[in-house]
Parts: structure tokens; C-alpha cells; sequence
């Protein structure tokens, strides 16, 4: 990561806030649905992320970890920060997104600029955000010879049947000269059921049980090299809220 854009967003993160941090791990079933196109494909990630909202805005990350064969295959994460210091629901939206992989194609580092509209409702049990930003790509070579290019992305959560459900999700939609249609499409759905609000269970058993819906155009690498695909995998999880 490009250390002035590091320290930059960890100097407008509030050392106080109010916060969400959650634990999933989630059984990839991408072998299953696609044999052999998806065999480098590890089964197993794990995820841990927090969102922290506070009087200037709200900060988030999450970071992804997939397991196979006793190793870590993979890491990648995003970290977000949005400033709002008016009453309108516009916020500035500043992003990094970037990781490690053992395969020779890697993830290239991205950073994000642009404006979010945030809503939700008197209770917070249903939220949305819409993200419109400039995206630059830090290696051009990668991406058709551009390091420019803009991203649009909604973020939306549902708690519903008096907090025993949970669905949510985002989808991000790209511009990259390198691909089919110059075009990526990566969404994920997640569909949770709480044990908490159940009787009988106590409200410190913050588990949930659930499932991940990842679909995907121009996005997945396949193990012949060439991300010019459409995807649908499906995941079997479980989470931990703290």
C-alpha cells in the first residue's frame, strides 16, 4: 500500500466510535459447481469486519484469508473511510483496496475517490448506500493499459422476522480496459439466521448461521488464467458478532 494514502486515512480514523466487529468462515463451493474451471480455488476463507461510525462519518474494513492444503492462499482487504460534517446524507468516500496471493497474478493495489449517499430508518434495521467513485489502478499493464477508471457500488442490509434474519450484501461495477465488455461485476449476497433473538438463548450467543451467494463477471480467475467469466458460487457459513 502506498504509505501517504495509509497514514492519510488512518489520520481521519476517530480514536473513539461506535463499533461492529464480526468473525465468519465460510465453506466455498466453487469445486462442486464448476470442477475443474474452479480447482485453484481453496475452500475455506475467513473473514473479520468492523464498521465503526462516529461524530465525522464512519470507518470500515474487512480483510479475506482462503485456505487449502494447510496454507493460506490468499489475502485481500478493503478499508474505507467516509467524512460528513453537515446534516445532508452525502458523505466523501475514501477507499484502498489490495492483497497478497501465491499465484503469479496477484491483486493489483486500487484507490478510490468519490461521494456516498447513505440512508436507513429510524431503527436502523434497514440501511443503503450508494457509492459513485474514481478509481485508480495502480498497474496499467494489468487493466488494458489505463490506470484510470470509475466504480459504483450499493451496500444494503435487512433485519427482519423480529431480528432472527439477517440479509445483506453489496455490488461492486467496474471499468477495466483489460477485460471482456470493459466491464467487472462482483456482488455478494449474505443470508443470515441469528440465534440470539430465540428463546431460551442467551443474547451473549452473538452466532449466526448462513450462506453467501458470490456472483461475478470478468472477476474469478479459473485455473486456465483468463478472468473473462460469469460466476455464481455459493457458500455454506457461520458468524460471530461481538
Amino acid at each position: 500500500m502506498n504509505r501517504l494514502f495509509l497514514l492519510s486515512l488512518l489520520l481521519l480514523c476517530p480514536v473513539i466510535g461506535r463499533a461492529q466487529l464480526d468473525f465468519q468462515l465460510h465453506y466455498d463451493f466453487g469445486h462442486d459447481f464448476y470442477g475443474k474451471s474452479l480447482s485453484n480455488r481453496p475452500r475455506v476463507t475467513a473473514t473479520i469486519e468492523d464498521f465503526t461510525a462516529d461524530r465525522w462519518g464512519s470507518t470500515y474494513f474487512f480483510i479475506d484469508a482462503d485456505f487449502g492444503d494447510n496454507i493460506i492462499h490468499s489475502a485481500y482487504g478493503e478499508l474505507s473511510r467516509e467524512l460528513k460534517f453537515w446534516s445532508a446524507p452525502v458523505a466523501i468516500h475514501v477507499e484502498y483496496n489490495g492483497g497478497l496471493q501465491r499465484a503469479a497474478y496477484g491483486y493489483d493495489d486500487a484507490y478510490l475517490l468519490g461521494a456516498a449517499w447513505n440512508w436507513h430508518n429510524g431503527d436502523f434495521s434497514r440501511t443503503f448506500s450508494v457509492q459513485a467513485m474514481y478509481k485508480y489502478l495502480a498497474h496499467a499493464s494489468n487493466h488494458g493499459g489505463t490506470c484510470h477508471s470509475f466504480q459504483l457500488t450499493e451496500v444494503w442490509g435487512v433485519h427482519f422476522a423480529r431480528g432472527l434474519m439477517t440479509f445483506s450484501g453489496y455490488c461492486d461495477l467496474w471499468y477495466d480496459r483489460g477485460v471482456n465488455d470493459h466491464l467487472v461485476l462482483g456482488s455478494e449476497s449474505q443470508l443470515w439466521f441469528n440465534l440470539w433473538p430465540l428463546p431460551r438463548v442467551s443474547d451473549d450467543v452473538r452466532c449466526s448461521i448462513g450462506t453467501e451467494m458470490e456472483i461475478t463477471n470478468n472477476l474469478v480467475w479459473p485455473a486456465d488464467g483468463i478472468n473473462n467469466r460469469f460466476y455464481a458460487i455459493p457458500t455454506l457459513a457461520v458468524k460471530w458478532t461481538f
